[in-house]
């Protein structure tokens, strides 16, 4: 049998389209209709093509600053056996009167971390929780660590080599913080845009070894019912369940990990 050529083939084709639309398959109700004209796809188009890239670095927020916690040693690299006080604290004692930075405290926060084994009820450290966010198939330590003027510090920490490296460290007046598969999402309120919050989904970056915020948006939200002086309560949550926001965790004990099943 010979071969079709090409234009027989295209003949062929828009028989084919031009059916169901005609009079759907073989006439009869309920066949398939056509959905009307596509719209022409249109490609993203470069503004100013002349104008020369940037060559200086932007500044440098810290976002992939990572540290080695002094003095802390990870039985099997399980950060389970650590307990999350004794790792803040060391890291306050390495950086002593550092108020700024992926290490900067209030003062007054790093008073209270001090004096968590003796006031444990005042400790700023919160419940840690565990979730594997790099993908190396061991969970990984999120701490939260209120502050004055509604802010919570949220910090990551992976165990290797025996150790604890802080893989994430920053600060907001924190409405949320979410776990969606590896992905740990802030939603903060914004003070400049009513009505509105933002989501950043911090992520696990092999090349720099640090988790990186990879998704930011500026989204609108419904308003709230309790006005506009409600104060935000910060919590650690999960999609499949919502997790105890505010138990502080006591120096000398680890808190029991709250299991947190991977997104499915």
């Amino acid at each position: 049998m010979r071969a079709r050529g090409p234009h027989s083939a295209v003949g062929v084709l828009c028989a084919l389209v031009l059916a169901p639309a005609l009079g759907g398959c073989g006439g009869g109700q309920g066949g398939p209709q056509s959905a009307g004209p596509t719209p022409a796809a249109v490609g993203p188009v470069r503004l100013w093509p002349d104008l020369a890239p940037a060559t200086n670095p932007p500044v440098d927020y810290g976002e992939s600053d990572t540290q080695r916690v002094p003095g802390i040693e990870v039985t099997d690299n399980d950060v389970h056996s650590v307990d999350a006080v004794a790792v803040v604290r060391a890291e306050v004692r390495a950086h002593p009167d550092t108020y700024s930075g992926t290490d900067g405290l209030y003062e007054e926060t790093a008073r209270a971390i001090e004096a968590c084994p003796t006031a444990p009820d005042a400790c700023p450290v919160m419940r840690p929780y565990y979730r594997d966010l790099t993908g190396n198939g061991r969970d990984e330590l999120i701490v939260g660590i209120r502050m004055p003027e509604q802010q919570v510090g949220v910090r990551v920490y992976l165990a290797e080599n025996g150790g604890l490296t802080r893989i994430m460290s920053t600060v907001d007046q924190v409405i949320s913080v979410e776990l969606a598969g590896r992905d740990l999402i802030m939603r903060v309120s914004s003070a400049g845009i009513p009505g509105y919050e933002y989501r950043t989904a911090w992520s696990w970056d092999e090349q720099q070894h640090s988790m990186l915020p990879t998704r930011d948006e500026i989204v609108r939200v419904r308003p709230s019912r309790t006005g506009p002086s409600a104060v935000p309560v910060p919590r650690l949550v999960s999609p499949s369940a919502t997790l105890a926001p505010d138990t502080p965790a006591a120096s000398g004990e680890p808190a029991d990990p709250v299991p947190v099943e991977p997104a499915r």
